[in-house]
């Protein structure tokens, strides 16, 4: 465990100083869409997707009834995110001004990079809760289309690449 959190530690204190000469750029323009923002692009994905599911609710055959339980649900989940990446943001922050010295105190870097992950961890399984929610109100026969057209939807993104069946 005091391994895993070293290198953890050693990660982030070898990446900083080039994060520090960086640009206010969103992380997205600066790495092509790789670095944190992939991290947490799962977790988007299943917005993307719950929100997807609603636009096309006509397609999928819900109910008015299933689209009155999954809004709700999905605002949450909204909300949540936002929440997250701010909180997120802000705890990044507060670990770069904790390495901000020549001889940073490790044990609040390291205390730090915990909190990042345990934030990270917790965002997640509520993003699954929020999933497991719509999943229920949803038939199997309007999972499997949602899972298609997303399918669809996330091949047809730029700069994706796909492996043809043979």
């Amino acid at each position: 465990m005091n391994k895993l959190v070293l290198s953890l530690v050693l990660t982030v204190v070898l990446a900083l100083p080039a994060f520090a000469q960086m640009t206010e750029m969103p992380m997205m323009e600066q790495t092509g869409g790789h670095g944190r923002m992939m991290e947490m692009g799962s977790m988007d994905r299943m917005g993307e997707m719950m929100g997807m599911c609603l636009a096309n609710a006509d397609k999928i055959g819900l109910t008015d009834e299933q689209v009155k339980k999954i809004t709700p649900i999905h605002r949450e989940m909204q909300k949540k995110q936002a929440r997250f990446k701010a909180d997120l943001k802000i705890a990044e922050i507060d670990l770069a001004e904790i390495m901000e010295v020549k001889n940073f105190d490790l044990e609040k870097a390291s205390a730090q990079v915990k909190k990042i992950a345990d934030m990270k961890v917790a965002h997640h399984l509520e993003m699954l809760k929020s999933m497991k929610e719509v999943r229920a109100i949803l038939t199997d026969e309007q999972f499997q289309k949602m899972k298609r057209m997303h399918m669809t939807v996330e091949e047809k993104k730029p700069g994706r690449k796909t492996m043809k069946k043979p």
